[in-house]
């Protein structure tokens, strides 16, 4: 039966060898909102640090100049590129703009956040 839920069907669903452009960019899609809506909670929450007084705020600055703090503000920075970039093409896409270059324009995209991120953590880590 075709329709009959399976374990190799389950599996498969998770296989990532077999997705198109298109599935990919959902998929990202997808992450990076999760990822910044995790961010902004985080956000919220150490931004009350501010209310408890300048020696807590002083600690979490302390905590923020650390190198693995430092890259997950990176990787949160990339998913704002990803998943901004990649909503510009739905929306274009949505009016009817280059729906004929959706897999171009999704890898440009990705490139574009790519190089974005790099020359962002360029700065990040060895100018600032």
């Amino acid at each position: 039966m075709p329709n009959q839920p399976s374990a190799s069907r389950f599996m498969r669903w998770f296989d990532p060898r077999f997705r198109q452009p298109g599935t990919w960019a959902f998929i990202l899609n997808r992450i990076t909102a999760l990822g910044l809506t995790l961010y902004l909670a985080m956000h919220l929450v150490m931004l009350g640090k501010l209310a408890q007084g300048p020696e807590a705020y002083d600690s979490f600055i302390a905590l923020a100049k650390t190198p693995v703090i430092k890259f997950g503000e990176l990787l949160v920075i990339a998913a704002g590129f990803i998943h901004g970039i990649n909503g510009i093409r739905i929306a274009l896409t949505s009016f009817g703009i280059g729906v004929r270059y959706q897999k171009q324009l999704f890898w440009i995209g990705l490139a574009l956040s790519v190089v974005a991120t790099a020359i962002f953590g360029y700065y990040m880590f060895f100018i600032a």
